[in-house]
């Protein structure tokens, strides 16, 4: 058990579940209560399922409230070393060429330092975006994560499931030219494909058509998936099934695939619980969201993780310049 830990996921709905410490880890959810799930990307924590000793249940208002008095601190950004995505790049393009992936998302981290005082500032930022952003969190004494993430993993109430594929990235003044770039398109049709792959054995399937979602100073492609399940299904079965989908994992995704992305990830510095699954279990339904658009810190130290999805048709300058405006999304975080 821990204690002076927090949690909390903003949910579709509008409400949000915070919990407070200590927390029990476990390897299943409980029957009933409330229970997060906090993984790392590589799925090997054994005891996800952290039960708070208490939690409550509040409106995004009253949960802004809660950090009203936060001021967003100051943070001293490191301009991040092209050379060793540079190298990663090329290594992901020769595996390509010799088919041994399709697609894969290495991840680009930037650096920086505030006063380990500021953190709640942090705190406060994230608080206040909304829908369709959703803000997540995990704070433990002077280290944690929080973020404002438009990725729905999937959402599971009875039979009825949700998801999402989110792929595709260009700036809000491109959106025109995004809507028809052939790579932009193929790069979210593997994602969207994927996942319908993945559930059409369990129930009644149906794809949305794809869209243009804007957040702010990017845009995305977006297509909702929903399934009516044939029966029941635990929600562990379901993020072994899904994650992670391409749009933060490999395709396809094998023991090989994924060892090789979370080796590349290692050494571009990603935090471990970036693109993981970060969910609330509450009386029996359950939520998730992929953490992403997020900061993670321990003390005075700030990383800002983003990653791109690399196909054949990639290029290095593109890249580069796709995770350089995802991580300037975040920065604008405070002006929300």
């Amino acid at each position: 058990m821990d204690s002076g830990k927090t949690a909390w996921l903003a949910r579709r709905d509008g409400m949000v579940i915070l919990g407070h410490g200590p927390f029990t880890a476990q390897e299943e959810p409980p029957a009933a209560g409330v229970a997060f799930y906090k993984q790392d990307f590589s799925g090997w924590n054994t005891n996800p399922w952290l039960v708070p000793e208490r939690y409550e249940r509040l409106t995004a208002a009253e949960f802004r409230l809660r950090h009203a008095g936060g001021g967003y601190p100051e943070i001293t950004w490191e301009t991040p070393d092209a050379m060793p995505f540079s190298v990663v790049f090329q290594e992901i393009m020769t595996c390509i060429h010799q088919g041994l992936i399709e697609k894969t998302v290495p991840v680009v981290t930037e650096f920086g330092r505030c006063p380990s005082t500021a953190h709640e500032g942090l705190l406060a930022a994230m608080s206040r975006q909304v829908a369709p952003l959703y803000s997540y969190g995990w704070v433990s004494g002077e280290s944690g994560f929080a973020g404002a993430t438009p990725e729905l993993l999937f959402s599971l109430k009875g039979r009825r499931f949700e998801t999402m594929a989110l792929a595709g990235t260009a700036r809000l003044e491109d959106e025109t030219v995004f809507g028809v770039d052939e790579k932009e398109i193929r790069e979210h049709e593997y994602v969207a494909q994927t996942l319908v792959a993945k559930l059409l054995d369990l129930g009644t399937l149906e794809r949305q058509e794809r869209k243009v979602l804007r957040l702010g100073s990017i845009v995305h492609f977006l297509t909702g998936i929903t399934v009516d399940l044939e029966k029941n299904q635990e929600p562990q079965r379901l993020l072994r099934r899904l994650h992670p989908t391409p749009a933060l994992g490999p395709l396809p995704r094998t023991d090989q695939t994924m060892a090789m992305l979370i080796k590349w990830r290692k050494r571009l510095n990603c935090p471990a619980e970036f693109g993981a699954p970060f969910g609330v279990w509450d009386g029996g339904a359950f939520e998730a969201v992929v953490a992403i658009r997020g900061l993670w810190w321990n003390r005075e130290r700030v990383a800002l993780p983003a990653g791109c999805g690399m196909i054949e048709a990639s290029r290095l300058v593109n890249e580069w310049r796709e995770l350089r405006l995802k991580r300037e999304a975040v920065k604008r975080f405070p002006e929300a």
